[in-house]
């Protein structure tokens, strides 16, 4: 690999070019991507290029946007306690086991012996506190945040020895092993941690224990990894736990969708992450690989703000719950690779239940609904009601590149009913400035948005605990406060499923949360060359455990 790749950038008269089979290898020299492997590599060794849509804005180990694009390349460099897959089980990576007391509110935790950190300090029970520490409070002073979804009934922890640690919590938390496998919960040295912020964004000093390292990177274009040759301590859950097979990993920043497609369709790189979902068929049929792995957590679809008229009233936010043909979504924007939603939890979240039979489409009830709550279709078709027309603006996600195509197929289906919709679209900048976590005047705000144990939902939803109260109920819905508490305080799954299956059936029946789909952020066109790729419980592929033919 050349220093080529990182070098030049893409310039947009060489985006203008019609990417023919001939004219795209043209394109893709040009743009100084050179082959990523060569012929006769060994399956143990070789060099894969990666070509994301970026690289994020902070390199901060708790700032970092590990959920939509960072936590590719923290995935490699840091390990995590535990390790959680596709399904949500939890199985033991750099914790061996653990045990805690019958109301869960004590945590053993007992660690794998001889771990290191790449700048030499062991992984041990005082860098595991230290760790704990600062993803519980951060140094907000300093600007380095908390981990959003690390428990907040967090006391504090100790190193018994220096292979346990003891965690201490202030009420139950279920939650917290799983949450140790949460994509922001990565193990950093402490020599990283007890540097100043300005110092911790500058990836290269970042110390993780993973099975790669730095080797290089320049901010907005690329980042390099090569593999370190005395790792031993991967999850036994993947099959491996020795160095991974190939030799480096680079990301390369490559912000057009058709061009990153179109250097792996050539041969000059080997994933291209976020395309299309309308090529995925034609490139399976090509001999592609397609993954399109759904995360752990939310499903995509609408908080809605039940503060803002007409919102306020059950009626209408079940007609819009009854209004929306989610089979059409899937058949039109998408493609089988995606599923309904079944709940607003995603279907393969351990404690998720199937409550289909809330979101199934049903035009009829939307408009009789409407009718009961007073809001009379004109000869325009618009519903009104006391001089103000029915409307709803949608503010389309720009994190999700098919945001707006699901939104303006909404539109349609809602003005058969009465809905007037305005649909709005700004860049990622704006959209969190004005949209992002709701707002006063947002009355439906798009979710995108993981997480690793189910019981962390319900605080969320509400403000207790400083929750994020995503539909402006505060305290007023007492069966939610009493479902959240439930479930908080549970000591045991068997007592927990139960409540969170009612919570389930609840926030759908109100009309609180309106799915759209079940999630899949992560898209990967990968080279028929590169096998062995492991996807986890937030849709991350590891190349860990990859190897790549000639």
């Amino acid at each position: 690999m050349t220093e080529r790749l990182f070098s030049l950038s893409l310039s947009r008269r060489r985006l203008l070019i019609t990417t023919s089979a001939v004219a795209t290898g043209a394109l893709v020299a040009m743009a100084g991507l050179t082959p990523a492997h060569s012929a006769g590599e060994p399956a143990n060794g070789g060099d894969i290029t990666f070509l994301i849509d970026s690289l994020g804005d902070s390199w901060i180990p708790n700032n970092s946007a590990i959920s939509s694009f960072q936590g590719h390349i923290w995935g490699h460099v840091t390990d995590k306690l535990v390790y959680v897959d596709a399904d949500g089980k939890v199985s033991p990576w750099i914790a061996e086991r653990w045990e805690q007391n019958d109301s869960a509110t004590e945590f053993t935790l007992h660690l794998k012996s001889g771990v290191t950190f790449s700048d030499g300090t062991p992984l041990d029970a005082s860098a595991t506190v230290a760790n704990l520490d600062i993803w519980y409070a951060g140094r907000k002073k300093e600007g380095i945040n908390p981990i959003g979804l690390f428990p907040k009934t967090y006391d504090h922890a100790e190193a018994v020895d220096a292979t346990t640690v003891k965690v201490f919590f202030k009420k139950p938390t279920l939650g917290f092993i799983p949450t140790l496998g949460y994509h922001g919960s990565i193990l950093i040295s402490p020599k990283t941690i007890a540097q100043p912020a300005a110092q911790q964004a500058n990836l290269s000093k970042t110390s993780g224990s993973g099975p790669y390292v730095v080797d290089s990177w320049k901010e907005g274009d690329f980042v390099k990894l090569t593999k370190r040759k005395d790792y031993n301590w991967g999850p036994a859950a993947v099959g491996h736990t020795g160095p991974a097979y190939l030799d480096t990993i680079t990301y390369k920043l490559v912000s057009e969708p058709s061009l990153r497609v179109a250097a792996v369709q050539s041969g000059q790189a080997d994933i291209a992450y976020n395309a299309s979902p309308q090529e995925l068929t034609s490139l399976k049929q090509d001999g592609f690989t397609v993954a399109t792995p759904r995360y752990l957590g939310f499903v995509n679809g609408w908080a809605i703000n039940t503060k803002l008229a007409p919102y306020d009233d059950v009626k209408v936010r079940q007609a819009l719950q009854a209004g929306i043909n989610r089979q059409e979504i899937i058949d039109t924007v998408y493609t089988p690779d995606w599923k309904l939603a079944t709940s607003f939890i995603q279907s393969n979240v351990p404690g998720a239940t199937d409550h289909g039979d809330l979101l199934a489409y049903n035009p009829d009830r939307a408009e009789k609904l409407l009718d009961e709550a007073g809001w009379i279709k004109g000869a325009d078709g618009i519903r009104a009601k006391d001089g103000k027309q029915l409307s709803l603006t949608l503010n389309s996600n720009p994190y999700l590149v098919t945001s707006k195509s699901i939104d303006e197929l909404i539109a349609q289906q809602l003005g058969k009913i009465g809905w007037k919709v305005d649909i709005r679209a700004y860049d990622v900048v704006t959209y969190g400035q004005k949209v992002q976590y709701g707002g006063a005047g947002v009355p439906a705000y798009e979710v995108t948005r993981s997480f690793i144990d189910a019981g962390t939902v319900a605080s969320i939803l509400t403000d207790a605990n400083n929750g994020e109260n995503w539909f402006a109920l505060g305290e007023s819905d007492k069966k939610i406060n009493e479902l959240r508490d439930k479930i908080a305080s549970a000591g045991s799954l068997e007592i927990r499923n139960p409540l969170l299956d009612e919570l389930q059936k609840y926030v759908l029946e109100q009309g609180y949360f309106i799915p759209r789909t079940q999630m899949v952020q992560r898209i990967y066109v990968q080279s028929p060359k590169l096998k062995g790729e492991i996807y986890n419980g937030v849709a991350y592929a590891s190349y860990y455990t990859a190897t790549i033919s000639d």
